[in-house]
């Protein structure tokens, strides 16, 4: 089997405790089931400092269980600016996570930063279940996002 590099991808969030690690885990799943775990590093992070060392979300993790989506061992982190230097892609969940990863990462001069939804070909935000309770649409949007993800890192 042949492994081209290594696809090092970030996803970010608020808080890192409801759509991003949502969107790590979803991504993780999805790479397993097509095989191809040694060919990914994926994470996840927050901008914000609230929720450090926080496991994800009882509702979010009772909607990835409802689809056999597996996410234990997570602790909410805060992005870092070597994060930039360390992943190939740094994908945030709206407007506001983009504007503060390129406060924390000082810039995007190799073009690394993107939301989710872009990639998918929609454009928008990521459903904040944080603010509406539904964890659900968050489900959909993070599916799509990281299916067509993985569709463009399937050349």
């Amino acid at each position: 089997m042949k492994v081209e590099r290594l696809k090092r991808i970030l996803f970010v969030c608020h808080g890192n405790i409801c759509r991003s690690p949502m969107a790590e885990f979803v991504m993780k799943h999805l790479v397993h089931e097509c095989g191809r775990e040694a060919e990914y590093d994926i994470a996840s992070a927050a901008t914000s400092t609230e929720e450090l060392g926080n496991d994800v979300y009882p509702p979010a993790r009772r909607v990835l269980a409802a689809h056999g989506v597996a996410c234990s061992g997570h602790s909410a982190r805060q992005l870092r600016r070597s994060d930039y230097e360390r992943y190939d892609m740094l994908i945030g969940m709206d407007e506001w996570n983009i504007r503060n990863m390129l406060r924390i990462c000082g810039g995007d001069p190799e073009d690394k930063i993107h939301k989710l939804l872009d990639i998918a070909g929609r454009g928008g935000d990521v459903a904040d279940p944080w603010y509406t309770g539904d964890f659900d649409a968050t489900w959909r949007d993070v599916l799509e996002g990281c299916t067509a993800l993985l569709n463009i890192n399937t050349l």
